[in-house]
């Protein structure tokens, strides 16, 4: 039996029945990978006088620009992938591979995407006075939309795609302040948090390895079509043995990351700490399962422990910068 994505749907049917088999297929609620993170950025890079009400529209514009910014780098990934995906058994049920929407659509859906992004980045520039978040939106757009294309040529896509969510909260950062990370800002370096840069930085850094880490783990489910379609990935290029020793040694240095944005800020304390402690036994606990399951358990070292990973950084991170 098929199921409702692998379910052809007449091409007339209705706007929002497509926007509803794009939105299940690129999975939405995998924003919480990102949204944490960018959400933590935008908190390290509040100066100490910024009214409330300022912070809050902000925030919530970060918001919208993460969401369309993750929609548009999926629907680019399902467009530029959806022959190489009719080709594979585990995914020629997507939505564009499979002929349930036509590309003509999800052109249209990017069009969409590209203009809400563009529409709130340019809010912070009409309200607070801050261009840089415009002046940044089509590179950054070109950035994350590139991934997709990397596995045609290098195993080094893993590392692509880790740097295309470790922009989430640099970029936050500089939509609240840039001068947090040494851009020019309306605010002067007295109100600006010690140490917060730093910790922006790091955190950006353990974002990239923890993505690419946990990618080359994903990408175990695809080896033998992979090597059969001649794309690159770490396991398909480097053996399955290697991977997982490779992405042990990325979340390793994740771990190292996030304890170094822990020091940075001394705003961060004991609970952020905590989150560092916890996200280490996620990490070894992430790499057990698989090395006792195998493939059977990548579903929960991918999703579940992932999810969990991204919501103790951001969410206890926020609470010890919030009751500072």
């Amino acid at each position: 039996m098929l199921t409702r994505a692998e379910q052809v749907i007449p091409h007339d049917q209705g706007t929002p029945a497509r926007l509803g088999l794009v939105a299940r297929d690129i999975k939405l609620s995998h924003s919480i990978f990102a949204l944490p993170f960018a959400i933590l950025g935008a908190f390290l890079a509040q100066p100490a006088d910024m009214p409330r009400g300022r912070f809050a529209a902000i925030l919530a514009l970060v918001v919208v620009c993460m969401i369309s910014a993750r929609t548009y780098a999926m629907v680019v990934n399902r467009l530029a992938d959806r022959r190489i995906d009719s080709d594979n058994p585990r995914t020629r049920g997507r939505v564009f591979a499979s002929g349930s929407v036509t590309p003509a659509f999800g052109f249209a859906v990017l069009a969409g995407c590209v203009a809400a992004f563009l529409a709130a980045t340019s809010l912070f520039w009409v309200f607070f006075g801050n261009a840089w978040p415009l002046l940044l939106a089509v590179p950054v757009l070109c950035w994350i939309g590139a991934y997709s294309f990397t596995k045609r040529f290098t195993f080094a896509c893993h590392l692509f795609l880790g740097s295309s969510l470790a922009a989430s909260p640099v970029a936050a950062a500089i939509a609240v302040c840039p001068g947090v990370v040494g851009l020019p800002s309306n605010f002067p370096p007295t109100q600006l948090a010690p140490g917060a840069g730093g910790a922006i930085w790091a955190l950006a850094g353990m974002v990239m390895l923890w993505v690419a880490g946990f990618d080359i783990i994903y990408s175990l489910q695809d080896v033998a079509e992979d090597r059969r379609q001649r794309l690159f990935s770490v396991p398909s290029k480097l053996g399955v043995p290697a991977a997982l020793w490779i992405s042990r040694a990325f979340h390793a240095g994740a771990f190292v990351l996030l304890a170094v944005c822990w020091r940075q800020d001394p705003r961060l304390g004991a609970l952020f700490g905590l989150g560092v402690a916890l996200v280490g036994v996620l990490l070894v606990g992430e790499h057990a399962i698989l090395a006792r399951r195998g493939k059977e358990g990548l579903q929960a070292a991918f999703f579940t422990f992932n999810g969990i990973v991204s919501l103790v950084v951001g969410t206890l991170g926020v609470i010890d910068l919030v009751a500072v």
